[in-house]
């Protein structure tokens, strides 16, 4: 019994906290403005596969792994 309200009070965080601001979102006009949080996140990955890259280089360069 106490590990069902476990993962039903973990269910109901996931749903009515964290997915909050995605509902706001979604009613929102404009595919840009909807789509903004997927458009940092990946310019993030970016950002920090280039500078991974630069790493490698540089340890390459060093002759160090």
């Amino acid at each position: 019994m106490i590990s069902n309200n476990i993962f039903r009070a973990i269910g109901d965080f996931c749903t009515n906290v964290l997915f909050a601001p995605y509902d706001a979102f979604r009613f929102l006009e404009g595919w840009w403005i909807s789509n903004i949080i997927n458009v940092v996140l990946i310019s993030i990955g970016f950002i920090l596969f280039f500078y991974w890259l630069g790493q490698l280089q540089r340890f390459r360069k060093a002759g160090t792994e």
